[in-house]
Parts: C-alpha cells; structure tokens; sequence
C-alpha cells in the first residue's frame, strides 16, 4: 500500500497510509493532530460523492453504538468536499493474524475470548443493530489479553439470520485456535461443534453459547469432582432440566462414551446411526448407455439418501425456529405461500415406526431409513439448511457413472436397503437404482418432447417402480409431488 508523507490532511487528521482500498471508501491509517492520537479513517472516494448520505447513515448507526467491547467513532465530516469519517484504531493483534502465527490457546482462555464476543453480539441482538459479518480480522487481542471488536454496525434492519451467520462462521474458524495439549479442550470442541450445528437438534444463540463459556469457565477455575461437559442446546431457564442433563453427560463422559447419535431397536438395544459418506466425482465428460453426454466439474454427493433420522433433525430446528418466527429461513424464494410445513406425509406416524423399529406401510423402518413423503420444497430446504445443494441430473449420473461400467445391471435394493446391498456403485454410493426415487435440483427439456417446456426430474429406480433401476428417469411439472417411494440424496461443490 502507499504511504504518504505528512502533506495530506484530512480534516484534523494527518494521513499516513492506506490499508485498504474498497470500491466505496479509502481506509488510512492517521494520526490526529489536536490530540496525537493513531486512528483509522474511512473515506469516501470523490467518484461516488452520491452515496455520502448512505455512507454518513453507515456511520451514525455505529455512533449509537455504547458497549466497551465495541470500537468507538470518534467523527464524520463532509466539510471541503471531503466525505470521512474517524474511528478508533483497536490495539492489539486479530485473531486471523494470531492463527496464522500459529499462535494456540488454552481452553480457559479460549472460552473466555468466545464469551466476550458472545456478549457484544448480545447486544447488538437486543438493540437490534444490523452488522456486517463478523470473522477473526474483526477481533483484536492486545499485549494485556483485553479483547476488543470492531465495530461492524451498518444502517438498517437486523437480518434474522446475522446471529446464526456469525455463529456458524466462527464455529469453524476457532477449532484452530485450541491447544491441544490441555484441559478442557474436548468440551471446547464440543461447543465449537455445536456453534456449527452438527451433533445437536437445533443451532446455538449467542446466550447459550455465553452460558456454556462461563460454565466452561468456571469448571477450569474451580476444583469438581466431574469435569462434564457443556449441556446440550437447551434454553438456559430451564434450570432443573438442564442439571440432569448435566448428570447425565457426565455420566456418559465418564463411562467413555462418546457416540451421542444413537437409537434404540424396539427390544431396547441401540444400533448406531448411519453416518452419509462424501464421494468425491471428478470434472469431466461422461457419457451413458442411451448417448446422453454431459460435463461436469468437480463435487461430492451423500453416498446414501438422506435418512428419516437426519431428517428429523432439520424438522426438530424448525420446531425450534416457528418459536422465533424464523421457520421460513431454508425457503426457496418460490415456495408457495400455502405450504407451511416441511414435515412429510404422516411425519407423526413413519417417525414413530422408525424410532421403534417397526413397520410403516407394511415394511419395517428405522431410522436410517431413507425419507419419503418429500416434495421439492421440502429437499430443497433440507439441502440449505446442510449448508448443500440437491444434484442436478447430469451430477447424480456422473456420480453413477464414473467408476462402475455395469451400472446398468445394478440391483434395485428394497425399502430401506441394508449397508451390504448389492445396490451400489464401485466408488460405494448406494441405492441409485431402487430404494428410493430422488429429487433432483433443476428442470430439464424431456428428450421425448424436446418442444415442450423443461419439466422437474425425479431420478432412479425405487422399491414399488423399479423401472429400468439406476437408468430411470421421471419427468413432471408439479414441485408438490409428494410419494412414498420419493426421497432424495445431497451433494456440495468442492
């Protein structure tokens, strides 16, 4: 970046370097004159002078700002021509500079960093301040251990979804930051896994995430007799509820158990979760039996359809998210308003069998049971809400045809298939001829009408329409379609 010499001024401010270069603003480093102190400035370039209410409206809503955590404005000017505003530069070094130092913490003093961004999210939530998202270049931690965070307050409405954005974001980043090597450590992973919402029913708030640290905290500081760890995702007033939770992970930790995704059968043993495998497919041209040649780049795809378990963790979220009015999040913007619900047909009653492990329809479920009764709507928000996408056609034949020759002869396994069916593929994605039919994520033309408009696809041979197994193909034009025959499976980009 340029550096300057002392003859360019702004305002009060003595400019010293530019930091970064936006499409809007120019940040300097500066120092102001009639007080000596460093600062950082933000200034509009001349080429957009029309948005200076916009940028001024920015900086307003950061002034009303008043948390000690938060960084401070100090002032905003539009005076000669020259649209700025002055900030307080935070001491101290980012947490991303910190990582990348490969600097560790200890889990005492990481809980303690977590808990404080917590709490300045805390208040931005209860003053309903619309924020950019925060990551580790927004958290300064000086010589001290005095953590400070910039102050990411923009003019607006608070988006529903900031928290969970933000929560998510630093749940992954952090795990790098643990040391390894001391106490505590394992409960910290847990709430960084929990932030990302894997092993829990519902994502963590930011005054949950506050509740454990202080828990966390507290138990590294204080000598107890069961080291546990953090309760599950519970609401905190829950107060005698969450002491038995409490008992109980003790009780688990203690015995070794570490496996918390686990169901019964109906005489009472467990039998453990199926946990979906990525396979990976690579970029390339592919070609099947009937001359259809495609390319595609690079993704992975479930090595099995989504279950009736891993289902019911997305409608136990939304469960959670109809309290706060936050159920529509997952959406398609095109869903239509009539459908409320993204539980399936006779949720209440194919759940319940396969939680038992009894029979629904006649067959005998459980949990790793594929889903039925799905539309597009409902996958398509499912997919969002893993943070994946449905495949489209030419990406769920890819992944059939990549490494398996015969793909054609693949048997049509029943309903659920077993780990050990015969319905797999050579790189080990099972159930793509029977099982069940599969959403897939965009129309296509019908070779049978190339005229007529594209229509929706449903994919695969399942087990009451065998049809020609993994050569299958359905086309139809309404999204609501709902089966008992009908799931669907996910992929991600790479």
């Amino acid at each position: 970046m340029e550096i300057f010499s002392e003859n360019k001024q702004i305002g009060d401010y003595i400019i010293l370097k530019c930091l970064k270069d936006n499409q809007e603003t120019l940040t300097w480093s500066a120092r102001q004159v009639s007080v000596g102190r460093a600062v950082l400035i933000d200034e509009l370039k001349p080429a957009y002078a029309g948005n200076s209410q916009a940028f001024l409206a920015n900086v307003r809503a950061k002034a009303s700002v008043e948390h000690p955590l938060v960084g401070s404005i100090y002032e905003a000017s539009t005076e000669r021509g020259q649209c700025f505003c002055a900030y307080e530069l935070l001491p101290g070094e980012t947490v991303a500079q910190l990582a990348h130092g490969q600097h560790k913490f200890k889990a005492q003093r990481f809980v303690h960093l977590l808990r404080r961004i917590a709490e300045a999210n805390i208040y931005h939530e209860t003053h309903q301040n619309a924020t950019s998202p925060l990551g580790p270049d927004d958290v300064h931690i000086d010589t001290q251990g005095i953590i400070r965070l910039e102050n990411l307050v923009i003019h607006g409405e608070r988006d529903q979804n900031q928290s969970l954005r933000d929560i998510v974001r630093l749940g992954s980043f952090f795990q790098a930051l643990l040391d390894p090597n001391h106490s505590g450590t394992t409960r910290c992973l847990t709430l960084l896994a929990w932030m990302r919402g894997e092993d829990t029913e519902h994502y963590l708030s930011w005054a949950q995430i506050r509740d454990y640290c202080e828990q966390i905290e507290q138990q590294l500081t204080e000598p107890s007799e069961i080291q546990a760890l953090p309760t599950a995702a519970i609401p905190t007033q829950q107060k005698s509820y969450m002491m038995w939770v409490w008992v109980a992970l003790a009780v688990l930790l203690l015995g070794g158990v570490i496996a918390f995704a686990l169901t019964r059968n109906k005489d009472g043993s467990r039998i453990a979760e199926n946990k979906p495998a990525w396979i990976e497919v690579p970029a390339g041209s592919y070609s099947t039996l009937n001359g259809f040649d495609f390319t595609v780049v690079t993704f992975s795809i479930s090595n099995q359809e989504v279950s009736i378990g891993e289902y019911a963790k997305f409608i136990k979220t939304l469960d959670l998210l109809t309290n706060e009015s936050n159920d529509h999040v997952f959406n398609h913007p095109d869903q239509p308003k009539s459908k409320t619900s993204h539980k399936p047909n006779y949720w209440e009653d194919l759940y319940d069998a396969a939680l038992k492990s009894k029979p629904w329809n006649n067959i005998k479920i459980n949990l790793n049971t594929p889903v039925v009764g799905v539309d597009w709507w409902d996958a398509y928000a499912y997919a969002k809400w893993k943070k994946c996408i449905l495949p489209t056609q030419e990406q769920w034949l890819a992944a059939l045809v990549s490494q398996t020759k015969e793909y054609s002869t693949i048997p049509v396994s029943a309903w659920p298939p077993a780990n050990k069916t015969p319905d797999r593929t050579t790189n080990g994605i099972l159930a793509m001829a029977g099982s069940v039919a599969e959403w897939t994520a965009e129309p296509r033309v019908s070779p049978s009408n190339p005229l007529g408009k594209p229509q929706w696809i449903i994919i695969g041979g399942s087990y009451r329409k065998p049809g020609k197994g993994s050569l299958s193909l359905e086309w139809i034009e309404d999204r609501s379609t709902r089966r008992d025959d009908l799931g669907f499976r996910i992929c991600q980009p790479n």
